[in-house]
């Protein structure tokens, strides 16, 4: 088996240096670890007694950019998290990585001898793991490409995923079915594009873990899908912490350099054939989610009101001459923003002044005196409910601009 041949090197490798020594794989989940040799340390213990070195561990170890090492490097103590410095070494096989091989090394005293003989390791270890992963990859690639056409929008894409996955008895018969997807704002730089995929897979299994419901989960470009089956309607609470739990996670890994958003849909009766109505609806969700300020950075689908339409535009739809004129106008003259601020909050309050004053903390003269300035720039008169609806439509569009990048 492979874990026996592992350990065999990890045991031989400690044994050779004197230092304790540890296998991870890309997310930092511990593989295998040879025997302490007194320079233990917290992170080490909770790792080899639980199987997870936590995950403000994992985010320290990742924030170094250890996906993109090609040799051995130092991973920095972490006083906080009773965590001492590290030798860590990129397992690679054909430029892959398949794993981390870790050297506690708390003052840097390793010698050049001892740093060889880990690299040699590495070339050791990286056959032996990528036979296991290959074989592991081509499963988990299966699986997740027949969920992906599970949720596609056409009935015969749709058709070939469930004959997939009940052929691999990975089908259930659960009567519903919920959709959240977890993304990154804005797009990844494109040396963080494997750490961000890490991130996504970290929260998608930390929250899979719980066997409380069913779970399938795939990734599809920057955006982790997470599908939950059940014999009952999921109460809201349920469906927030299970998108809050994904999001810690995914946050932690890269120890907040990113900002994440999550959407969540409906949950839809008629389970897997009816799934990717709700993987539609948590699409818009978190692209609405990308757009708003404060929060959680989680929004569900019934949340959205009239935005939720248009939140299903398809992104590279989302363009200026969805805009009413009168609006392109007014935003092609407002370079502070401020007009269109003022126009947003009125038309969200009802066109009440009191409330929108109240609301912006403006006195009621500079309201009226901006409202009057839209009406003069756009020529609308916004006492008319059929201009307020243009307007109200087009801000609303406008917002979703802002995520179209992402979305």
């Amino acid at each position: 088996m492979l874990g026996g041949r592992l350990q065999g090197v990890v045991d031989d490798l400690a044994e050779r240096i004197g230092r304790s020594v540890a296998v991870n794989d890309p997310r930092v989940h511990i593989l295998c670890a040879s025997r302490h040799f007194g320079d233990e340390d917290r992170v080490r213990v909770r790792a080899v007694l639980q199987r997870d070195a936590g995950s403000a561990a994992a985010g320290h170890i990742l924030a170094q950019g250890v996906d993109r090492w090609t040799e051995p490097g130092v991973i920095p103590p972490r006083a906080d998290l009773g965590m001492r410095a590290r030798l860590c070494a990129p397992i690679r096989w054909r430029h892959q990585l398949l794993g981390l091989l870790v050297v506690i090394d708390p003052d840097g005293s390793l010698p050049r001898s001892s740093v060889d003989a880990v690299a040699e390791a590495t070339r050791t270890l990286a056959p032996l793991m990528y036979q296991d992963v290959a074989a592991a990859d081509t499963e988990r690639t299966a699986r997740e490409g027949a969920l992906r056409q599970l949720l596609h929008p056409s009935a015969t894409v749709r058709e070939t995923g469930r004959d997939a996955l009940a052929g691999g008895g990975r089908l259930p018969s659960s009567r519903y079915a919920t959709v959240t997807v977890a993304r990154i704002v804005g797009d990844p730089p494109a040396d963080r594009t494997g750490a961000t995929e890490v991130a996504l897979r970290t929260g998608l299994e930390r929250v899979a873990a719980d066997r409380s419901w069913r779970t399938e989960f795939c990734l599809a470009g920057p955006q982790g899908i997470l599908l939950t089956f059940s014999d009952r309607p999921l109460p809201g609470e349920t469906l927030r912490a299970r998108a809050a739990a994904l999001l810690e996670q995914a946050r932690s890994v890269l120890a907040g350099t990113a900002e994440w958003v999550a959407g969540t849909g409906e949950t839809v009766e008629g389970g897997a054939e009816a799934a990717w109505m709700s993987y539609e609806q948590a699409l818009g969700a978190a692209r609405a989610a990308g757009v708003r300020t404060g929060g959680d950075g989680i929004v569900h689908w019934s949340e959205l009101g009239a935005l939720a339409p248009l939140s299903l535009l398809p992104p590279d739809r989302l363009t200026l001459a969805l805009l009413p004129g009168p609006l392109r106008v007014l935003l092609a003259q407002d370079s502070s923003g401020r007009l269109t601020e003022t126009l947003t909050a009125y038309l969200d309050h009802g066109g009440s002044a009191p409330r929108t004053a109240q609301a912006l903390h403006l006195h009621r003269t500079s309201l009226y005196y901006r409202l009057q300035r839209i009406t003069e720039l756009t020529g609308l008169d916004l006492a008319d409910g059929d201009n307020r609806l243009a307007l109200h439509l087009g801000l609303r569009l406008h917002a979703l601009m802002g995520a179209a990048d992402y979305g």
